[in-house]
């Protein structure tokens, strides 16, 4: 299903037919991550701060709307953004960890698997990663299926 169709549904169903939403897949593993957020694992994401400044785009706000994909841009689920931080790299805490759903769900396993993630795609608008860079942590909820 694509995600204008998905978001139809949901749309008609509560009442939001003009309310905007965006479509996009988890970075790095988006079917595995996915999975995580229809399981219940995953209620949260952390993206780079300084992408979204470079690139000019808005920031997520709480109350929000997303549509997420998986790997082949087919529509998965619906969630919605309900808090949203932004911290240094090095003062995300194992509760946000905890709440990415992924690994063993350790601050540690996060810190590693984020800062070769962050890394990466700082290097690709010309910037270098510290711990000191601003992470975008974003909490959510599926609101539908």
């Amino acid at each position: 299903m694509q995600a204008n169709e998905l978001w139809a549904q949901f749309a008609q169903a509560n009442d939001l037919i003009n309310e905007p939403y965006e479509a996009w897949a988890f970075g790095g593993a988006p079917d595995e991550l996915a999975w995580l957020v229809l399981q219940g694992e995953k209620t949260a994401t952390s993206s780079a701060y300084d992408v979204y400044r470079m690139k000019g785009q808005p920031l997520p706000k709480a109350g929000e709307y997303s549509v997420i994909l998986n790997s082949r841009q087919e529509a998965v689920c619906i969630i919605r953004t309900i808090n949203v931080q932004i911290l240094p790299f090095g003062e995300v805490d194992e509760q946000h960890a905890r709440k990415e759903g992924e690994g063993d769900k350790s601050l540690s396993y996060w810190r590693k698997i984020h800062r070769d993630f962050f890394k990466a795609a700082l290097q690709k608008i010309g910037l270098s990663f510290d711990e000191s860079r601003k992470v975008v942590c974003e909490e959510f909820e599926v609101v539908y299926p």
